[in-house]
Formats: structure tokens, C-alpha cells, sequence
């Protein structure tokens, strides 16, 4: 089968909706300061911004849902309160879904999901006056297909274009570090496959109607690929990395749940490993073993957030 129906798509994103690792928060949850902010002229290309009660400009935390591309909204972002409470500002988007993107003829659909959350950041950095933001300190947050996002942004080079005339254009697309709960950090079949044989999930960013089409075709994809895998983009200049995972990893063997096993983490662990880029993976909040078991510490510092009020 070639490319499935929308009412199929629609189905596929049923089986990708799975619970990632929810963060605590006040039953109070806070409301947005500017919300629905249009950063593009799509329905989805829209972000909110919660500004923290601080003096100074302040850092800020860039969330991308999960979904598996295919579904997800940006209320509700993880680490809301205790960004705020320790001075650092949080910004939430919206971006055009795997549907969308075939709507367009985007090719890869892919590429829709991955550029509009670069077209966001890069309108937040212009937005750093205004919203009293240090452009300089902005760290990405993201489940799932959200996490391989945030990973896919802080590992591909700089997409700035100094010469533009399009002033958010001119923005960085750079990172200070990405928390990444549970995501996929590879659309290499071939790869998927020899880290999870069971794998059933990837060939949707690229409108094929299943895993074996995928790996026929995975040759001609190559270049795409790679393009938009954080596997293949991470290089030794590249932000540090947190990678959650609530199982432990053992790469070659099944999983339950084969999008969020921790085996993308391991596998992706080697190439960080072997470019040089400081990163951890956590599974369990294993205290013992962990330089970052309660998470938020990690984007605390990388930030260098305010102490707690």
C-alpha cells in the first residue's frame, strides 16, 4: 500500500499516543502572557509565551509536543512552574502536523514538522527585546517525537541566513542543551531495526504505508535521511544532551513499545560517545548511577537559572 488515507493517518496517530513521563505541577496551571502567537500563516504555526516574573532578561525553555507528528497541542508544557519559579521563561508551539505537511506536498512531511520548529525558535530570538528574553540561554524540551525535535534542532548547523531580508530569518536556530523524554533519534530503517528488530514506527514522516516499503526504499531516502536524523547531524560542536528513557536499554532486542524504547538512547549514545558531545542517559531516575536523577536540575544550569524564590 502507498500512501494511507488521512482517516488511516488519523488512526496511526491513535497507536503513537502514548503517555511520556509527566512532570508535576501546581493545580493552578499558569496562563500563557501572549498566547497563540503566529510565528508563520498556518492554523498550527502558532506559539505561546509564559514570561517569568523576573527582573533581568531572562532564559528560556523551548517545548515541542510530542505525537508522533501526527497529533499533540502545545498547552501545558513540561517544567511550566518550576521554569517560572526559578526565573526562566517558557515558550510552547504549535507546528504543522504529518497530515499538513501531505495537505502541502511537503516532501519529505517530515520537513514541515522539523522547519516550522526552527522558523519558531528563530521568531522567539527576534522577539528577545520585546519579551525581554537573553537569546543567548535557550534550551529545548520535548516526548517523543517533541524530544526528536528538540535533539533534530540542537545538533543541525546553524540555519541562520545573515544576508536575509526576512529579519527572523537572520535569527539563530542554535541551542544551549535539549531534555529529551523518551524520543526517537533515528529515521534510518536500517538502523531502527538493528537497535529495535520489532520497530514498526518512522516510515509515517515520509508518507509510506509501511516498514517494508520503507526498507525498499531506504536507499533512494538516504540523502533525506540523513538530513533529518539527529543521529547522523550530531557533530563534536553540538549543545549537551538529556535523554529519559522509564526502561533500561538493551539494543538488539525487542520492546513493548518500540517508538520509546531507551534502545534509541543507546544507540544514539555511541555516536555522542564517539564525537565528544556531554550527554546522559537516565532511565529510572537511577540515583545511583545519575549526574541528573530529579531532570530539572540539568536545564538549571545549563540555562544558569535564578536561584529559587
Amino acid at each position: 500500500m502507498r500512501i494511507p488515507t488521512l482517516l488511516t493517518l488519523a488512526g496511526f496517530a491513535a497507536l503513537l499516543t502514548v503517555e511520556t513521563p509527566a512532570i508535576a505541577q501546581a493545580p493552578d496551571v499558569p496562563k500563557p502572557t501572549l498566547a497563540n502567537v503566529p510565528y508563520g500563516t498556518h492554523s498550527r504555526q502558532v506559539l505561546d509565551f509564559y514570561r517569568a516574573p523576573h527582573e533581568s532578561s531572562t532564559p528560556v525553555l523551548f517545548f515541542v509536543h510530542g505525537g508522533g507528528w501526527m497529533s499533540g497541542d502545545k498547552a501545558n508544557p513540561d517544567f511550566l512552574a518550576k521554569c517560572l519559579d526559578r526565573g526562566i521563561s517558557v515558550v510552547s508551539i504549535n507546528y504543522r502536523l504529518i497530515p499538513d505537511a501531505i495537505a502541502a506536498k511537503v516532501d519529505p512531511p517530515v520537513k514541515a514538522c522539523l522547519e516550522d520548529a526552527a522558523r519558531a525558535l528563530q521568531f522567539v530570538r527576534s522577539k528577545s527585546a520585546e519579551w525581554k528574553i537573553d537569546k543567548q540561554r535557550i534550551a529545548g524540551c520535548g516526548g517523543s517525537a517533541g524530544g526528536f525535535t528538540a535533539l533534530w534542532l540542537a545538533f543541525h548547523d546553524e540555519m541562520a541566513n545573515p544576508k536575509s531580508a526576512d529579519p527572523v530569518a537572520r535569527e539563530s536556530t542554535r541551542l544551549s542543551g535539549v531534555l529529551a523524554f523518551v524520543p526517537q533519534t533515528t529515521l534510518d530503517p536500517k538502523l531502527m531495526s538493528s537497535w529495535i528488530p520489532n520497530n514498526d514506527y518512522g516510515h509515517h514522516a515520509f508518507a509510506l504505508g509501511s516498514m517494508k516499503e520503507f526498507h525498499e526504499k531506504r536507499d533512494s531516502l538516504l540523502p533525506q535521511i540523513r538530513e533529518f536524523s539527529p543521529f547522523d547531524l550530531a557533530s563534536s560542536d553540538d549543545p549537551p544532551v538529556l535523554l529519559f528513557y522509564d526502561n533500561a536499554p538493551n539494543l538488539g532486542v525487542d520492546y513493548k513499545d518500540p517508538p520509546h524504547s531507551a534502545n534509541f538512547g543507546a544507540g544514539l549514545g555511541q555516536k555522542l560517545e564517539a564525537v565528544g558531545i556531554e550527554h546522559e542517559l537516565n532511565y529510572n531516575n537511577d540515583y545511583g548511577r545519575m549526574k541528573w536523577p530529579d531532570l530539572f536540575g540539568f536545564l538549571a544550569e545549563k540555562l544558569k537559572a535564578a536561584p529559587p524564590r
